[in-house]
């Protein structure tokens, strides 16, 4: 007798989160309020394409990064051309510019962006294979009150969530003016410590990727080593020090962090990256910076450029060791009203009701299945809804409908005839 075997249940790929109700509301918050107050500055939005040429990002983000080097998912596709899944957006967005001729308009090009972005890490709490960021970039101007504008911009959009528990730290790289003394002297540094072999062939590539090395070994032998702020050249230095006296005029407090790179190549005078403590070892929540001269790099213009990434993923995880919940963002509601039908004819009644209380833009949610009163009235404490609404025979015979408000425990009947006028005033006033 053949039995027949039960097939396992198939579990998300490693490293990739799974977003579910209730705590998908709080992901969307997060990631519509950051879009919001980017376009509240003017920024507009970009889509961009979720796969892009391998070159695209070993050009641009630098093939001595660890996210070049060691992190993308690159692939060959039918056509046996090498693609690779994105691991950030700024390249992205550039070749768009370039590619549609964008800076041929108004200079900035404000764009911002949102979505998944990939990386192949080790998966731990915040770092994730799958990571969920939005973006924004200003590309075309050379000036520090751009750099202040995206800086106060990241900060407003974490406050604005009610997060307290962060700090913003800020650098200045220099430029291609500058920045050539201090590799040198970095280099010869860093050519006297005793580095692993693969450190080793990162200081001759790149030396400034050895500072963002996490590991605490590297880290104790870089104490005395040289700072880029040492070194800056008059401009940068002027540059710099605008870009941190905008932001005292603006109220939004730093600390200068002379040893930041952070971890890609085209970054050029200011970075920055926000902290949050309560995160552990995955404590930057975002960041950005300027990148003059990635657009040349990527075949455009000589342009600047200066952006930030803001992690959807670690403010969650923010947002939840301050103790900040759906309530508090104002998303513990499924839906505002929810339909209680006592029988068919008052089952019929309540789809229509429903279905005109959504056309009003009212989130209006009813009981399907066969259910009493209390176990009802439980689907509606379930959707945390403001509203109730019960339709029974009784109140069909007298063209009523009773309406509970489940905040304030009171209930009264209204004409079924002008129930979603009722709604609607209740909901503008």
């Amino acid at each position: 007798m053949n039995k027949t075997h039960k097939q396992q249940p198939f579990q998300a790929p490693k490293g990739v989160p799974d977003y579910i109700p209730p705590q998908s509301a709080a992901f969307l918050a997060v990631r519509d309020n950051f879009t919001h107050q980017a376009h509240l500055a003017g920024y507009q939005h970009i889509e961009l394409p979720i796969f892009e040429e391998t070159g695209l990002f070993a050009r641009g983000v630098g093939e001595s990064t660890d996210v070049v080097s060691k992190e993308m998912y690159t692939f060959a596709d039918r056509g046996e051309r090498s693609v690779t899944l994105r691991p950030e957006g700024t390249a992205g967005v550039m070749r768009a510019v370039i590619e549609h001729h964008l800076d041929q308009g108004q200079l900035p090009v404000k764009l911002n962006y949102a979505g998944p972005f990939f990386r192949y890490e080790r998966p731990q709490a915040g770092r994730y294979r799958q990571l969920q960021q939005v973006g924004v970039e200003a590309i075309g101007i050379d000036d520090p009150a751009l750099d202040a504008e995206i800086i106060a911009l990241a900060d407003r959009c974490y406050r604005s969530l009610g997060l307290k528990g962060f700090r913003l730290e800020i650098n200045s790289l220099g430029d291609d003016n500058c920045r050539p003394a201090y590799r040198a002297k970095l280099q010869e540094f860093l050519q006297k410590l005793p580095l692993d072999e693969e450190t080793q062939k990162r200081a001759i590539i790149n030396p400034l990727r050895v500072l963002d090395d996490k590991r605490l070994e590297v880290q104790e032998m870089l104490v005395d080593a040289p700072l880029m702020l040492d070194y800056l050249d008059a401009p940068c230095k002027e540059h710099f020090e605008t870009v941190t006296g905008l932001l005292d005029d603006l109220g939004v407090q730093y600390v200068i962090n002379p040893r930041m790179v952070r971890g890609l190549d085209y970054y050029t005078k200011t970075c920055f990256e926000f902290i949050h403590d309560g995160l552990g070892a995955q404590s930057g929540i975002g960041g950005g910076g300027r990148y003059d001269g990635l657009m040349g790099v990527l075949g455009g213009k000589d342009l600047s450029g200066v952006g930030f990434g803001l992690g959807v993923d670690r403010t969650l995880l923010a947002l939840a060791a301050e103790g900040i919940g759906l309530e508090e963002l104002g998303v513990h509601r499924r839906v505002d009203v929810y339909g209680i039908p006592l029988g068919e004819a008052a089952r019929k009644e309540m789809v229509k009701v429903i279905d005109k209380l959504r056309a009003q833009g009212i989130a209006a949610d009813m009981v399907y299945g066969s259910r009493g009163l209390k176990g009802a009235m439980k689907g509606a404490d379930r959707a945390r809804a403001r509203y109730a609404l019960v339709l029974g025979d009784e109140e069909l015979a007298a063209g009523t409908i009773a309406l509970r408000d489940l905040d304030a425990h009171q209930q009264e009947n209204i004409a079924l005839a002008d129930i979603c006028t009722a709604m609607q005033q209740r909901f503008n006033s």
